[in-house]
């Protein structure tokens, strides 16, 4: 891997904090008016490293990421080829971790640069999700098991949003301070996407402890990472076997009170142990309601795991890319480096286009979750009530728009960092297939990101509703793109305009499918091109914030990357015009 700073490395990555992301609004929505700053005047030490002015927050954000990109670069790049081939292991009844990934996980604890995912008032970086979403690309970029072992933590922001004061003040501290891992266990051996059928039973104690006892299968870092034990976030069934989603709750184990009954043999992903775990009798507490478990809890979270593995698949897509740049230019054929030849070129350029095209869809994710989610905490610190909430109009627009771009950015990041590691396999050539180059398992750990935190295909089922009735005369999704269009001169949006008016051509036409099952064996493609649509919207957004004598180059990816997109809805249109004459004409 390449050993550079990789947050100053990425030209484009720095294009987005430098002159991109409008950070006046991130910073009032995050900072809520410096308040953080103001208890720390007040003289509560926790809030030391709060900023008070809109100059500090950025210096801020801009001081860990430099520091979390050098780390990436220096601290974990030498390494990770080496860490893939070691692995994890089981053996007698546990797993055993390379003593250099424990190092640097170390290490990571140590430069405070963990806990993303808490508040000050905890021992957190306290930073929003752009900042996170910057913090997350890099670190996957160098390797995603690394970046899994450093970052599962941030789980237990669940516990923040959910818990009591007291479960609050007595775990998050320690939590960010790393003396534990976090895991998420929701997935069972027989129940993956049905959560509403999962069967772990969970019995009441006394005050809000619970017995659990069930099997839970896939579930990352659940052994904990070395000598740090796991928390482990676990659903179970407190209702009856019939009670569907709303027999569910959230609970606490400590993972000294389950059985690691082993570790699945993956192709990629080596260093971060997927477990399975037994639980008998195993003491858990009760997180928030009883029933709120998945309607409320897990559901809550979905927004900011969908997120979690779009910044991986930008992460993983930018290493293939900067892997492929460097072996392009050099390898020689011919006379000349590959990379001057035409039809690799031709590919080379394919992949930068799509990967900026990503980050632009990821970081806009990032910004409606930061313009709902904290907006609610200060509101709710102010003394709003729930009805409060939901009457709030700016939050509301924010939260919906956050509900539809989340699983989008999640199934197109994720099914394009595929495409594009393999891109950088194949210009790798021979080489490629090898593990000489990282390329290998970058291609092999790119994989699981299509799979897990919901499917493609679940990404497809969440996505639609919101795509299909926000197309409708006064629906949202064409309110937030109007709104966007009208910021845009006419004669640099041509193309792009001809995809809009495609896209429009080809949902009025989905509409017309005369079954469900046509429908819903279409619905990825009408996904995919809402997600190519809003990457190019976006894409050309940003050449209208960047210094103009950038804006030639970044136009010409921007021209390359809808023509792409219009070619796609052309062949789309064909495909459903097809099916509906068909139709119409039985």
């Amino acid at each position: 891997m390449l050993q550079n700073n990789y947050f100053n490395d990425v030209s484009d990555l720095r294009l987005h904090f430098d002159h991109i992301i409008n950070w006046k609004e991130i910073v009032d929505s995050y900072e809520g008016g410096f308040v953080d700053a103001a208890k720390f005047k007040a003289g509560d030490e926790r809030f030391a490293a709060a900023p008070s002015s809109y100059e500090e927050a950025l210096e801020y954000y801009k001081t860990l990421l430099d520091s979390v990109g050098e780390f990436a670069g220096k601290e974990i790049a030498p390494y990770v080829a080496e860490l893939d081939k070691v692995g994890v292991k089981f053996e007698n009844g546990k797993v055993v971790f390379p003593e250099k990934l424990l190092e640097i996980v170390r290490k990571a604890r140590d430069a405070g640069l963990q806990p993303t995912g808490f508040s000050r008032k905890y021992g957190g970086l306290g930073v929003p999700w752009t900042v996170r979403a910057f913090f997350s690309e890099i670190l996957y970029r160098v390797d995603a098991s690394v970046c899994i072992s450093i970052g599962c933590v941030n789980l237990a922001e669940i516990i923040e949003k959910n818990g009591s004061e007291e479960l609050k003040d007595e775990w998050l501290p320690r939590l960010a301070a790393g003396e534990f891992a976090c895991a998420m266990g929701l997935t069972e051996p027989d129940h993956g996407s049905d959560l509403p059928g999962l069967r772990t039973k969970a019995v009441h104690k006394e005050g809000n402890i619970y017995l659990l006892n069930g099997t839970k299968r896939f579930i990352t870092q659940g052994c904990g990472t070395g000598e740090i034990p796991a928390i482990l976030l676990l659903l179970a069934r407190t209702g009856n076997p019939g009670s569907g989603a709303r027999g569910l709750s959230f609970f606490l184990v400590q993972s000294k009170d389950v059985q690691i009954a082993g570790i699945e043999k993956k192709m990629g992903l080596h260093c971060s142990p997927t477990c399975e775990i037994v639980l008998e009798n195993t003491p858990g507490i009760l997180i928030g309601e009883e029933g709120h478990g998945l309607i409320k809890h897990t559901m809550g979270m979905l927004n900011g795991a969908r997120m979690g593995i779009s910044q991986q698949g930008v992460g993983i897509a930018q290493a293939a890319l900067a892997e492929t740049k460097k072996y392009t230019s050099e390898r020689i054929q011919f006379g000349k480096p590959i990379g001057t030849i035409p039809a690799v070129r031709k590919i080379l350029r394919r992949m930068e286009r799509e990967t900026m095209a990503m980050r632009c869809l990821m970081l806009e994710g990032a910004r409606a979750m930061d313009l709902y989610y904290f907006r609610g905490d200060h509101l709710k610190e102010k003394g709003a009530t729930e009805r409060d909430l939901k009457s709030d109009v700016v939050l509301k627009y924010w939260e919906k728009l956050a509900g539809i771009l989340t699983p989008i950015s999640k199934f197109y990041c994720s099914e394009s960092c595929v495409k594009i590691a393999g891109d950088a396999v194949q210009l790798h050539g021979g080489a490629g297939f090898t593990d000489d180059y990282d390329v290998s398992r970058i291609y092999r750990d790119s994989r699981i990101t299509t799979i897990y935190d919901g499917t493609s295909q679940i990404q497809v089922n969440a996505s639609i509703g919101g795509i299909v009735t926000g197309m409708s005369g006064h629906g949202f999704l064409r309110e937030y793109i109007d709104n966007e269009w009208s910021h845009f001169p006419t004669e640099e949006t041509k193309v792009l305009s001809d995809v809009w008016d495609g896209f429009q051509e080809a949902v009025a036409m989905y509409k017309e499918l005369a079954t469900s099952e046509e429908r819903e064996e279409t619905a990825d493609e009408i996904v995919w091109a809402s997600a190519r649509l809003l990457s190019g919207l976006l894409f050309y957004r940003s050449t209208l914030r960047i210094p103009e004598e950038l804006r030639a180059d970044r136009l010409s990816h921007v021209e390359e990357y809808n023509l792409d997109s219009l070619g796609y809805m052309e062949g789309l249109k064909a495909k459903l015009k097809v099916k509906v004459s068909s139709r119409q004409a039985v």
